[in-house]
């Protein structure tokens, strides 16, 4: 596990990313070489910038790629689905190149140039991907971990991370069962009796011990667990051990005693002013990039419902500390969606939507308003989604540790919002506040950035839109 900006982030896809990023800045290199190899004076007079225009070249390409979500440990998908989503990305990188090269003309490379990097990339990082993640799929690159425990907390590594998508990390070598601790895995995945952990570790050249006993008091061996950290083996508590690899925070593992002791909350004052000056610099930016599209949408809306209806709604919403506000949307409901006052869930193909609604709920335009709830600090950009009052106040009683979500603003974008499709229910609120209390305990500046980007795929796609 590599960290950056205290974000961890897996090897596998670093060396992945390290690795694809080279292909695309060594495309460029040899696009220009070939193009210009007929001319001797041409080929070094397109030397003087080749490397910052190389690496102009990769960026956007990478970037392209991360925004439809290839560098998702979890991405599960046919080849020919990858394949598809990789076209996308290079098609997205190459029209962000030539909007790059009409702001910054000398760093223009030619069309032929242009074309052929664009083939030679896309050739090369698709053939090293398909190679790359055969490789990442045998266990014998992986790490080798035994879970301590094999109870009814350990077993939720078996049911619930049992997809081979959920594994590229690490390799499950076996459960050793607790003190007095009765098996709630299948006999196969238990590891033999008579052995201390220090020896086991030797024979299996384990890399790390994930400790996931039911009942921790009186029952851990200490001293083995010691004298298997001499060796150089990590111990992981389950719970830490389920957020670092799912990038969600399991709540039938939570308890307060973890959430107080394992990190993260950063509150600082300096976190918090590079988080609101994020914020501000990212919500002004989009502004003056979708302002067609705003006037579009408000245009279309008049058009369709006629004058005198609004073309803005505004519904009250819960925000940082319990704190509601007024958030703004886009209308994409009838006037009279609610006209008994009771709050209501959104269902799929919900008769209340309008045509030009469910179009904006498809792109996500509905929420552009937002920005400027952001601009005034009831929101940021990225963070928890905002809910109403009433479901919060339901939902409060029902899910434990349901309040942490509003210990930080709630955001126009989300790690739920990538990681789990749309919440229209008790059970999806359950399962999004996983991810949201994930971003609550692990939110930076270099998480926020890699949400936003990867937001471009929720909105091509229309993910999760409802």
């Amino acid at each position: 596990m590599i960290r950056v900006f205290r974000q961890p982030i897996l090897r596998w896809i670093t060396l992945l990313a390290t690795c694809e990023f080279m292909l695309l800045a060594v495309s460029l290199q040899l696009a220009t070489l070939i193009r210009f190899a007929p001319s001797p004076e041409d080929q070094t007079a397109s030397h003087g910038m080749l490397a910052a225009r190389a690496v102009m070249f990769a960026v956007a390409i990478f970037l392209g790629m991360a925004a439809l979500g290839e560098y998702r440990a979890t991405l599960r998908m046919s080849w020919r689905g990858q394949l598809a989503r990789h076209a996308i990305a290079f098609a997205l990188g190459g029209l962000a190149l030539v909007v790059g090269y009409y702001v910054l003309p000398m760093a223009y490379v030619g069309r032929g140039v242009l074309g052929m990097a664009l083939l030679m990339g896309f050739a090369a990082t698709a053939a090293f991907r398909g190679l790359f993640m055969r490789l990442v799929e045998l266990d014998a690159l992986k790490r080798r971990v035994v879970v301590l425990g094999a109870g009814q907390r350990a077993a939720q590594i078996h049911t619930r991370m049992r997809r081979r998508s959920d594994r590229r990390g690490f390799c499950l070598v076996g459960y050793v069962p607790g003190h007095n601790e009765t098996p709630s895995v299948p006999d196969d995945v238990l590891m033999p009796r008579g052995m201390t952990l220090a020896d086991m570790a030797r024979r299996e050249r384990l890399d790390e011990i994930v400790v996931g006993v039911d009942d921790r008091r009186g029952g851990l061996p200490m001293d083995d667990l010691l004298a298997c950290r001499q060796l150089g083996v990590q111990i992981t508590d389950l719970t830490t051990f389920v957020e670092r690899e799912a990038g969600r925070v399991q709540l039938t593992l939570l308890d307060p005693s973890w959430l107080v002791f394992s990190g993260g909350f950063n509150a600082s004052p300096l976190a918090l002013f590079v988080k609101r000056a994020f914020d501000i610099a990212a919500s002004v930016a989009i502004a003056l990039l979708c302002w067609p599209i705003m006037l579009g949408v408000a245009l279309a809306i008049r058009l369709e419902s006629g004058a005198g209806q609004p073309i803005l709604y505004r519904q009250e919403r819960v925000g940082e500390n319990g704190r509601t506000f007024w958030l703004y949307k886009f209308r994409s409901m009838r006037t009279d969606a609610e006209r008994d006052g009771i709050a209501r869930w959104a269902s799929r193909s919900d008769d209340r939507i309008t045509r030009v609604g469910r179009l904006c709920r498809t792109l996500r335009f509905d929420e552009l308003p937002q920005l400027w709830n952001v601009l005034r600090g009831d929101m940021s950009i990225v963070g928890p989604r905002p809910e109403r009052p009433q479901f919060v106040s339901d939902l409060e009683t029902k899910i434990r540790f349901y309040g942490l979500r509003h210990s930080i603003k709630p955001g126009l974008a989300g790690w739920a919002q990538l990681s789990y499709p749309y919440g229209a229910s008790e059970e999806d609120a359950a399962e999004k506040l996983k991810y949201d209390l994930f971003y609550v305990k692990n939110h930076n500046l270099f998480l926020d950035l890699v949400i936003l980007i990867e937001t471009v795929e929720v909105v091509l796609f229309g993910r999760g839109a409802r």
